[in-house]
């Protein structure tokens, strides 16, 4: 991309270019959180307890006296892994599930699609999710699974369509007639057709699991503690909301932020892959 293009991009389109610097102030937050934070995000620190934003602490204390900037800036780490692992296991669910569904049709379209997919549209996410985690307990692996279970859902029935429309292609039966298999055919012949939709829906997940965490976290069922968590920060400052306002203000701008940063991307992304689009805005 040349630096024109850069530049017509920023003019045309700047909740991309800011959804952009957001992802990556988070990204390098989380890579390099133990070098970033100031303190340890776990340190109490009982003399110090709901201090005030300062220079010795930028964005106060919580009422055990630990920093609120260093358990933001680890909380960028853990909502991030949950995002990238949710999607990362929702999607590939869903490309195998939906995929099977729209390329074969018949029986196990029904069995996929009426039965099992709908019986997962039948039950809401969230809710699912806090069962799942209720019966197991919280931790990290199991906060992933309960957003997945329902999670991929909405990836399979979008694959599932998108290969409907396309393996009745030509070059699908081109490449049918040729003697390709099925694998060969899916992989290199309606996979890369499909890829547009599913990766902006994919950024737009990324929002809804960092959402869906830190709403498990703020009920007490994300990460036990003292991981640092933006859900369970809300949860804690909930009882100081007006003596200590700011133990509610900063874990709350990261969440906007960091959910805003993906939709932001998740839009842009829809206009850069769509040629109409793309020419419509004269990227």
């Amino acid at each position: 991309m040349t630096a024109d293009s850069i530049t017509n991009t920023a003019r045309r389109q700047p909740l991309a270019i800011l959804g952009l610097a957001l992802l990556a102030l988070f990204f390098v937050l989380a890579v390099f959180a133990p070098l970033l934070a100031p303190d340890n995000p776990a340190a109490i620190d009982l003399t110090h307890r709901l201090a005030a934003p300062s220079a010795a602490h930028w964005f106060g204390t919580d009422e055990l006296g630990r920093d609120i900037l260093s358990r933001i800036i680890f909380g960028a780490r853990l909502s991030l892994t949950v995002a990238v692992s949710v999607v990362g296991l929702s999607l590939s669910l869903g490309l195998i599930l939906g995929g099977l569904a729209g390329f074969y049709g018949g029986v196990i379209d029904t069995l996929l699609n009426i039965f099992l997919m709908n019986a997962f549209l039948a039950l809401p996410g969230i809710l699912l999710a806090i069962a799942f985690v209720a019966f197991l307990g919280p931790g990290l692996v199991n906060l992933v699974l309960a957003l997945s279970i329902g999670g991929w859902v909405g990836y399979a029935r979008l694959v599932r369509g998108q290969v409907l429309a396309v393996r009745e292609r030509e070059f699908v039966e081109a490449a049918r007639a040729l003697g390709a298999s099925d694998l060969r055919i899916f992989l290199r012949h309606i996979l890369p057709n499909i890829l547009q939709p599913v990766i902006v829906q994919a950024a737009i997940g990324m929002a809804g699991a960092v959402l869906a965490e830190a709403t498990l976290s703020f009920l007490g069922l994300g990460v036990p503690p003292p991981t640092a968590s933006w859900g369970s920060m809300l949860n804690d400052a909930r009882s100081h909301l007006f003596d200590s306002p700011h133990m509610v203000v900063f874990p709350a701008i990261a969440v906007m932020l960091c959910v805003l940063s993906f939709n932001f991307l998740g839009d842009a992304l829809r206009d850069y892959l769509d040629p109409r689009t793309r020419m419509s805005i004269g990227l």
